[in-house]
């Protein structure tokens, strides 16, 4: 898999991914007191659907293509706002990353620190926010981010954490930051997303997980095809740690109407599990 995101924004797992992120952000703004979102793998921040890299995969007509449609819960309405204002003259030109979408939400007291490791990309997504007094762009290693930027000085906010797995032992990698993130940060909202590929490898980080003693984390599985016979990426999750209260409600009316406009081929399925309780 080529975990360019170019060839991969607005496919399905970033339709599950965005559509979360954006209910995270929303609850976050039910209180006036200033919160940060941090990014850790923030990409480019814009994406072209009419790109050459788009188009050889056209994996975003099978995403945000078909959400775009008005057939879905006013629950998406903030993420769904977001790509529309990336596309002022209507239609779907262009799709907005995590850290555009996070950014097109928040109120004028809340901070964005985007996070970005290659250098190309980094100089992308700061031209993309230049000029922009409440979002930061970071050229650095987002597993770095998780030591020297937590807790924020807001004390209040989200991290998410959304590696390439282009490298061995991505997985293991993910349960140890987040242990290392926790024992800084314990009351800040993290979501770590992953793909799901590897069923055994994914059962196996579900277990780490549970054994971190980390509590209330959230586990969201969201399967577009049964397990492949070559490795595909049939499915993706996404982890929540500390949850919103609302957010397991808002879900199962979210990811039915999600999984109804997405799924390709039955069985397949959607899930929502605690991994760990309060």
């Amino acid at each position: 898999m080529n975990y360019r995101h170019a060839y991969h924004a607005g496919n399905f797992a970033d339709v599950v991914k965005h559509a979360v992120l954006s209910r995270l952000v929303e609850h976050l703004k039910q209180k006036d007191k200033a919160f940060r979102a941090i990014d850790t793998h923030a990409g480019i921040g814009r994406y072209d659907l009419a790109s050459v890299e788009a188009g050889k995969t056209g994996e975003w007509q099978g995403g945000i293509g078909r959400v775009s449609e008005p057939r879905t819960a006013a629950l998406l309405q903030p993420y769904l706002e977001a790509v529309r204002l990336e596309n002022p003259d209507g239609g779907l030109r262009r799709y907005p990353g995590s850290p555009l979408i996070v950014r097109h939400l928040l109120r004028k007291q809340d901070r964005l620190t985007a996070i970005e490791l290659h250098s190309e990309d980094a100089a992308r997504l700061k031209a993309v926010f230049a000029g922009d007094i409440q979002t930061r762009v970071i050229e650095l290693d987002g597993w770095l981010a998780l030591g020297a930027h937590l807790p924020p000085k807001e004390k209040r906010g989200l991290v998410l954490v959304d590696p390439p797995f282009e490298e061995e032992g991505e997985f293991q990698r993910l349960v140890e930051n987040l242990r290392r993130a926790h024992r800084r940060w314990p009351g800040g909202i993290y979501a770590l997303w992953y793909p799901i590929k590897d069923r055994k490898a994914v059962a196996a980080f579900r277990a780490a997980l549970k054994e971190t003693g980390i509590p209330k984390l959230l586990d969201i599985g969201f399967e577009i095809r049964p397990a492949s016979s070559e490795p595909s990426l049939d499915g993706s999750g996404l982890v929540v740690v500390n949850p919103p209260f609302t957010l397991e409600a808002e879900l199962r009316l979210m990811l039915p109407a999600l999984h109804g406009v997405l799924a390709v081929e039955q069985p397949s399925r959607w899930t929502i599990e605690w991994l760990a309780g309060e």
